[in-house]
């Protein structure tokens, strides 16, 4: 089984500081592996990363077709800003639920100058606020039960294992408790990287895929609604044309480029998040799927500055070949 390897260097004042080891898997529509580094088959957690075929499962309960802005926020884990908060009050409203009925954990915004404009902690301002609306959007149109929406015997997290095993290929993943409080899925890195191919592709998602295709533009119409202010997903959406990527937390980030249509998925073994992004824009890079001038204009969030005495003293700074695979 290969090991992790150094995906990232922190290199402070020019010395290096310490190192992030982890692993990339780069996966066609057909689950084809087509790149790696480090081990594709290491087992992860999908976390947030898998919002967006959540969302898609949500949405195809409701009533009605909703805006991509509600969309976006129901992929979205983001900051607690003004703008997210009043698109999943909006959303809450649209499938004619209240706040009340919320399960995320209460939580401040992410950011100090948000988090001091508030009282307190509320579950609104928990990152995952828009899928739990959408969540409690689909189980009120379908009459099921509010209050146990979390629990993996519910019929909509059912609905979800279904449509994951049809994303990813993994008959049995493994099922934890997410940070949220839902059901989240445990398979090999590949895996992941396959879903976010079939994200590009969405004819491979079967019932989902009009869905799927709507969820990919939403994200990319609204990026600062799926992040935020300084976040990587928000800055990449943005500056890169025909990418769609969502973070999930210990540090997975995965992207889905829509031509060719491939997918990667990034780990950093230790769990730091600080490394997760320059990784993945560093294998798209290697891709070709970011240009020079893309790379300039990502800055801090494709090699993130490191700090001495309020200054820029050093970098995070991602450095790894990708092996091809032969098919």
């Amino acid at each position: 089984m290969p090991s992790a390897v150094p995906l990232v260097r922190a290199v402070r004042s020019g010395f290096e500081e310490s190192v992030h080891r982890g692993h990339v898997a780069v996966c066609d529509a057909e689950g084809r592996l087509l790149a790696s580094a480090g081990d594709p088959e290491r087992p992860v957690f999908a976390r947030s990363s898998m919002k967006p075929l959540q969302a898609c499962v949500s949405h195809s309960r409701l009533e009605t077709e909703l805006s991509s802005e509600l969309l976006a926020i129901s992929c979205a884990s983001h900051n607690g800003e003004a703008e997210h908060i009043r698109a999943v009050r909006k959303l809450l409203r649209a499938t004619g639920v209240s706040s009340a009925a919320l399960r995320c954990p209460p939580d401040l915004p992410s950011r100090r100058e948000d988090a001091i404009r508030i009282t307190g902690p509320a579950r609104i301002f928990h990152n995952c606020s828009g899928k739990h609306a959408a969540m409690l959007g689909a189980c009120a149109a379908q009459g099921w039960e509010l209050e146990t929406y979390r629990d993996p015997r519910h019929p909509l997290q059912r609905a979800i294992l279904r449509a994951v095993r049809a994303g990813t290929d993994v008959e049995r993943p493994a099922i934890g408790v997410d940070g949220c409080g839902v059901p989240v899925f445990g398979m090999p890195l590949r895996a992941m990287a396959t879903l976010f191919a079939r994200l590009t592709r969405p004819e491979r998602l079967g019932r989902f895929g009009p869905l799927a295709s709507r969820a990919v533009a939403a994200m990319r119409e609204h990026p600062s609604l799926v992040a935020g202010t300084g976040r990587t997903d928000t800055a990449l959406m943005r500056e890169v044309p025909g990418v769609v990527s969502k973070v999930g937390a210990e540090a997975l980030f995965c992207a889905g480029v829509l031509q060719p249509g491939f997918g990667v998925a990034v780990k950093i073994e230790d769990g730091g998040d600080r490394a997760a992004g320059p990784a993945l824009i560093h294998a798209l890079g290697l891709l070709g799927a970011i240009d020079d001038r893309q790379l300039e204009a990502l800055g801090p969030v494709a090699r993130k500055p490191l700090l001495g005495g309020g200054v820029e003293v050093g970098a995070l700074v991602p450095g790894f070949t990708l092996r091809r695979a032969s098919l």
